[in-house]
Formats: structure tokens, C-alpha cells, sequence
């Protein structure tokens, strides 16, 4: 058995490998379960009882020195050291291509960007909301459609809980607890119950805006969405205010930017008229801002709000809503460049 055990030894001190495999055979050969060395052991009962001491000795000795040399060569192979792999193990891995943000937080944060050098600060409110922030302290009568199932997601055991139609509910949440002057934007998701095509979706993101103060003006308010227009649009960019009608805002305007695409000449997606509408917007009702505590008859506001989505539509070129929503890689590959 000494004599095996010695064999064995020399044999191992001899061996060489030149590729990770050869090691991983030499491991096997030795020191697996049906490896050289486990037969030793095997064999071990039947060794006489005055030299199972020595003997013992002798295969625990060979296992050490099996599993050392067996390590050595595969951190030899490992660092690089073994110089026959023909790679170098020192240089940098694969580059990982980083992702891209999403179009919809592009033209998010460059519409914050753009209101912040204007002074807007960002001011952010739940998306489960109550019937005084979303509809009452906005003004909106009892009877307002809006109120309906078919515009609002309320929760059927509470109808005062609902998913919130529109970010004016931040507004009146600021304005609770916030005396003039205030400045902010407020970014968020919003719900209504519509049907999902390529042009509308139950799920989508706006942007208002809200300034409160003392001799504000409707000339303030279109002068701050001149500059903005340009910024987002152009340098070129004109727009253009009609009146509409919101229960918040008093006078009320939808604006319209002058097509980016046709230059104002008339294509498809302005439908030929060479204007996009991008907004609505208004000065505060007196009544919302009494409805949050605020002196009317010394304070004046503008509020606005627009449709991220129909923004990032307009301004890349997309035709289909559901685009944003359906995380294709394909399509979020395009916007790298602008991230």
C-alpha cells in the first residue's frame, strides 16, 4: 500500500496541464469519488492493524497534496499565469450598453427643466384622490359630466375616492396649505375611463403649472407660454390662444403651437391648418382660490395644463399612443440619442 501510495504521489508531482479541462481531468482522475485516491481509502480495511497508522497517514498526506496541486494549476489558469489560454485575462470586460429613459420622461424633464429657469418649482400629490381636490374645489358643479362614470375610475365601495382625473388636485393641495406667491409645476399620471386606441389611453401624464400672486395677469400668462414654446419647439415657434371653456379658469384659452413639422404651411398631422394644440389654460377662478383660503380680491393666477403624451407625440413624430405603454425595445431604442 506504501509503495501505491508513493507510485501515486510521484506520478501526481509529475503531472502538467495546459488548458482549464486538463485540470478539471486530473481532478477527476485523483480526487473525485472514484478518483485514485478514494480507492486508497477503500482499500484501507485491509490493511494489517500495526500499519493502518502509518498508512492513514501517508493517504491524508496524498489528498493535501493532490487538492494543493490541483488548486495551484487552477489559479495558474485563472490570473492569467498559465500563458496558454492566448486571451488576456487583464483587459477590460465587454462594454454594457447602457438603456435609454423612457420618451415620455425626456419631454417631462425638459418641460420641468424649462419652467424651472422660469422660477416653477415641482410640487407632486396622490393619485387616489377625494371629490374636494379633484372636482368640488375646482369648481366643477354637481352636475358636471366630468363626474360621471364614464371620464372617472371611482372606487365603487367609496364613491368619494377616486383615481384622479387630472394634477389640478395638487394644485388645490398646495395652494391648502401654501400662501401666495405661488409657483409651481406639477407632473404626474392621471386616469380616466376611455377606450384605448392610438390616439387616447386610460392611462397618460400631465404637466400643470400654476402661478399665484399679487397683479397677475393674462399677459403674464402668455408671455410665460411664449417662452415656453420656443424653448420646447423653436426659436421660431408661434402660438396662437382661443377661447374655451373651464370651470377652474376665468377667461379660459386652449393654445395652439404652429406645426414644427410643416413650418406653419399644412400638413397631415396638422390636419392642414399648420397648428397643433398642445394646452389649456386660464386665469383662476376666484372661486378656487377662495376655496383654499386665498384673498380673491388681492390675489390673481394663471394655471395651465398639458398632455405629456400628446407633447412627445407631436414633438418625435409618433402616431400611436399605445407606443408608450407597451415597452417594446425597438421603439425605446430610438430615443438614445436624446436621453
Amino acid at each position: 500500500m506504501l509503495n501505491k501510495i508513493k507510485a501515486l504521489q510521484e506520478e501526481m508531482d509529475a503531472a502538467t496541464a495546459s488548458t482549464p479541462e486538463e485540470v478539471d481531468e486530473l481532478r477527476i482522475k485523483y480526487i473525485s469519488k472514484k478518483g485514485s485516491i478514494n480507492q486508497l481509502f477503500a482499500d484501507f480495511k485491509h490493511v494489517p492493524a500495526e500499519q493502518k497508522k502509518e498508512v492513514g497517514k501517508a493517504i491524508n498526506e496524498l489528498k493535501e497534496f493532490a487538492l494543493t496541486k490541483i488548486n495551484s494549476l487552477k489559479e495558474a489558469f485563472e490570473s492569467g499565469a498559465a500563458g496558454t489560454t492566448g486571451l488576456d485575462l487583464t483587459r477590460p470586460g465587454e462594454p454594457v450598453k447602457l438603456g435609454t429613459r423612457h420618451p415620455l420622461s425626456i419631454v417631462k424633464n425638459e418641460i420641468i427643466n424649462i419652467f424651472g429657469r422660469l422660477g416653477f418649482t415641482v410640487a407632486e400629490g396622490p393619485e387616489i384622490e377625494d371629490d374636494w381636490h379633484v372636482f368640488s374645489a375646482l369648481n366643477f358643479p354637481p352636475e358636471h359630466p366630468a363626474r360621471d362614470m364614464q371620464d372617472t375610475f371611482f372606487i365603487e365601495k367609496d364613491p368619494d375616492v377616486l383615481l384622479r382625473t387630472h394634477t389640478s388636485s395638487v394644485q388645490i393641495r398646495v395652494m391648502e396649505r401654501t400662501q401666495p406667491p405661488i409657483r409651481a409645476i406639477f407632473p404626474g399620471r392621471v386616469f380616466r375611463n376611455e377606450a384605448i386606441s392610438a390616439r387616447s389611453h386610460c392611462i397618460f401624464h400631465q404637466v400643470e403649472g400654476l402661478y399665484v400672486d399679487e397683479n397677475v395677469s393674462f399677459a403674464d400668462l402668455k408671455q410665460t407660454l411664449v417662452y415656453f414654446a420656443k424653448e420646447l419647439f423653436g426659436e421660431d415657434s408661434q402660438i396662437r390662444l382661443r377661447p374655451s371653456y373651464f370651470p377652474f379658469t376665468e377667461p379660459s384659452a386652449e393654445m395652439d403651437v404652429s406645426c414644427s413639422i410643416c413650418g406653419g404651411e399644412g400638413c397631415n398631422v396638422c390636419k392642414y391648418t399648420g397648428w397643433l394644440e398642445i394646452l389649456g389654460c386660464g386665469m383662476v377662478d376666484p372661486n378656487v382660490l377662495e376655496a383654499c383660503n386665498i384673498d380673491s380680491k388681492k390675489y390673481t393666477g394663471f394655471a395651465f395644463g398639458m398632455g405629456i403624451e400628446r407633447i412627445t407625440m407631436l414633438k418625435y413624430g409618433i402616431k400611436d399612443i399605445r407606443h408608450f405603454f407597451e415597452n417594446d425595445v425597438r421603439f425605446l431604442k430610438q430615443f438614445e440619442s436624446a436621453t
